[in-house]
């Protein structure tokens, strides 16, 4: 069996593909997405990773460029200023460039991985890397003034580090939460049903008997809090002011770009969108009965019957015809000629159970992840290394060299991906939705809601499907020794990881379970990832990369008009036996793969079809925004850019806790958004107006204010600084 989903992409590579030049930029690429492999599975924090790490590769390349801007480097990008006034021309420029490229790449990821689970094995990789390219991991200057671009590197990567610790994305803090709480307990996947849930629109958190992140790590403590709830406040690449609303809850301001609105809400009564909330989780449900490779049911999973959606819906009833409830799949026709090839696109038939287990398996990245993201990144190289490539943007214009396309196409796809999570966990966060397993044992718990003249009636309670969706009756064999389990809901769905005693050769299979036992197709210890569905970050991150790929190449096709993956008999599954048959996975089209992705999640358990359309919809417009501008960077057209940049800081908020101040507490001041790149003055009046304390701090810093300083009573909080609205707080100390 497979140990690694993303390690058996090397059968991406043909023997001739292998061959094309690797650049300097792709060798650092494959280190950072190894370092994300050996580090934990946090989707936002590595989306910020790829992209910060590409801006260093395309900002020393694009010093040495006659037409090309950096991206930082001598420019004000969210208040963080990089000064630069340009470097002596090398003799060799090609050398110069690598050497930089390797100098900035090499210090930005130690100094984002140094605390990493994986920290020895990564700095090694990237030691070993810098040492085989022939570069002095002791050389630690910055003064490029004489033209060493070696210095110049260190310089880039010392102006990352200062940028990302003020972009908001609380790096400091290790990428904690500030103010967000859920409302709901934990619910215990291992007990049945779900009672404890107090608000069935919102997250709940698993406690779990041990929690072994997508990465493989084991996480201390059996209650993952959500990941980055707060995220929307991060500073984004090419998402507008226009795009974004600021929402307020407990105090806190949650920042949400493509805002796609409120989630069907269900309702005791049934009322208000209700209909649309049971239908959305009961399809899950449904999909679930989809795992089992003996049904008897085969799919030709080639692009010949697979793929080429046309206009995806926008409303949350527009979904029900977009996807087969309980046959499984979307509304896809698939095309019958390979457009490259002028050649039919030949039949791929399959079970359907092992499609849909290879599917999420395989989208899901895990274990050993390089999480979505970096997914992308995977398959952009696997696309670079294609002998039927050609390196012209857009598909015109001149041919580029390796070093050139890959730190273009880089910029572009992690400026995508990093907005994408800008986004969508900015939506997650503000909207709090739940999840299957939440929802389903929950809806389960309280009954059906198709026949008032059967039992277990609940407006609130799950539907009743023919086949897939029932009641426990007298004499059915889930109805317990006593008929103790009689009226319960129960459903045909994959059965858990309770009939798998080993995955190295166990098959759970399909078969009717009670509601109140049901699982998602994960591992017992991972269950559903630690934060809110709505909405889907896979179909977000996926849709932005298809639309950057389909741009960046001027072709909606994989080279050669098909991309694949081959999952070989009983090697590639992980959570259990399989698949049972050789399958491999097909796409026409990078927008083909995306689709793909998104459906994963739902034969997975983790997304009914609300999170995950809102969410493609969103990605369309992140991956075209984020490939124009890095399109204006390439070109040197950016001084409009500049300066939209900047617009977030206009709307800083801070934060002061605890306020009343008592005891022997210290005052905090946190910023939620990037400050300018100057000092903040603090300044504290009593109520005559005397200044009684005052502080200076650098950009981005946290203010501590130590009560010792100040007696009892009402106080005034000044705190300004250049570029940003001057803001005020009262302040209570007791």
């Amino acid at each position: 069996m497979a140990l690694c989903v993303l390690c058996a992409l090397a059968v991406l590579y043909s023997p001739a593909s292998a061959q094309r030049e690797r650049s300097v930029a792709r060798r650092w690429n494959e280190a950072l997405l190894e370092a994300i492999r050996n580090d934990f599975a946090r989707p936002t924090v590595h989306a910020r990773n790829l992209f910060h790490t590409a801006i260093a590769l395309y900002d020393a390349w694009a010093a040495f460029d006659d037409r090309a801007e950096p991206y930082l480097l001598g420019h004000r990008i969210g208040g963080y200023s990089c000064g630069f006034s340009g470097i002596k021309a090398p003799i060799d420029v090609r050398a110069a460039r690598e050497e930089a490229i390797s100098y900035a790449a090499y210090r930005l990821l130690v100094h984002r991985f140094a605390a990493s689970p994986g920290a020895r094995g990564s700095l090694n990789s990237f030691r070993s890397l810098m040492v085989g390219l022939g570069y002095d991991i002791a050389y630690t200057s910055t003064d490029y003034s004489e033209g060493s671009p070696a210095a110049l590197g260190n310089y880039i990567a010392r102006c990352l580090v200062d940028f990302g610790l003020q972009d908001g994305s609380n790096e400091k803090g290790r990428y904690t939460n500030v103010a967000y709480r859920p409302v709901n307990p934990p619910l215990l996947p291992a007990q049945p049903g779900n009672p404890s849930l107090v608000d069935a629109n919102r997250w709940q958190s698993l406690s779990l008997q041990i929690f072994i992140d997508q990465s493989g790590n084991l996480i201390a403590g059996n209650t993952p809090p959500f990941l980055s709830p707060e995220w929307g406040g991060v500073l984004p690449f090419a998402l507008g002011e226009e795009e974004r609303t600021r929402y307020e809850r407990d105090g806190h301001a949650y920042w949400v770009y493509h805002d796609p609105g409120v989630p069907p809400y269900i309702a005791e009564d049934g009322s208000g969108t209700s209909a649309e909330y049971l239908w959305n989780f009961a399809l899950v449900s449904l999909w679930s009965s989809h795992l089992d490779p003996s049904d008897g049911v085969l799919w030709d999973i080639s692009p010949r019957a697979i793929g080429n959606n046309s206009a995806l819906p926008e409303t949350a009833a527009a979904l029900r015809s977009f996807y087969n409830a309980e046959q499984g799949g979307d509304a896809s026709t698939g095309r019958e000629l390979n457009p490259r090839t002028g050649q039919l696109y030949v039949p791929e038939v399959v079970p359907r159970g092992d499609y849909a287990r290879v599917l999420a398996e395989f989208w899901a990245d895990g274990p050993d992840s390089e999480t979505p993201p970096g997914h992308w990144f995977v398959l952009l190289n696997y696309i670079n290394d294609q002998p039927g490539l050609e390196r012209l943007l857009r598909g015109e214009g001149r041919l580029l060299g390796a070093l050139e396309w890959d730190v273009k196409a880089y910029l572009a796809l992690g400026g995508a991906m990093h907005d994408a999570a800008v986004t969508a966990w900015g939506i997650k966060g503000w909207y709090d939705y739940i999840r299957p397993i939440s929802a389903l044992r929950a809806m389960a718990d309280r009954g059906q809601s198709s026949d008032q003249s059967l039992p277990s009636y609940a407006p609130d309670g799950i539907p009743l499907y023919a086949g897939f969706i029932g009641l426990i009756g007298e004499g059915d064999a889930l109805a317990g020794d006593a008929g103790e389990h009689v009226g319960k809901i129960k459903l045909k769905a994959w059965r858990g990881p309770d009939y798998i005693a080993d995955a190295e050769s166990d098959v759970a299979g399909v078969g009717w379970i009670r509601a109140e036992h049901w699982w998602p197709y994960q591992r017992p210890s991972f269950v559903t990832p630690p934060f809110a569905g709505y909405v889907s970050g896979h179909s977000t991150y996926s849709r932005a990369a298809a639309e950057v790929l389909t741009l960046l190449t001027g072709d909606e096709y994989f080279p050669g008009g098909l991309g694949k993956f081959r999952a070989e008999k009983d090697e590639f599954l992980v959570f259990e036996q399989g698949p049972s048959v050789d399958v491999t996975l097909q796409w026409a089209t990078y927008r083909d793969a995306s689709d793909q992705c998104s459906l994963s999640r739902i034969w997975g358990g983790i997304h009914p079809p609300i999170d995950d359309m809102p969410g493609r919809l969103a990605g369309e417009r992140i991956g075209r925004a984020a490939f124009v501008l890095a399109e204006r960077y390439f070109s040197g057209q950016v001084e409009e850019v500049a300066q939209n940049a900047s617009a977030l800081e206009r709307d800083i908020e801070v934060r002061v806790y605890p306020n009343p101040l008592r005891g022997d507490q210290a005052l905090s001041a946190l910023f939620d958004r990037p400050l300018a790149n100057t000092e903040v003055a603090a300044l504290v009046y009593n109520t005559l107006g005397q200044v009684v304390y005052r502080q200076a701090v650098s950009s981005g810093d946290d203010i501590e204010i130590q009560r010792a300083d100040l007696a009892s009573g009402l106080y005034f909080l000044r705190l300004q600084g250049e570029g940003w609205e001057t803001q005020h707080k009262v302040v209570v100390i007791e």
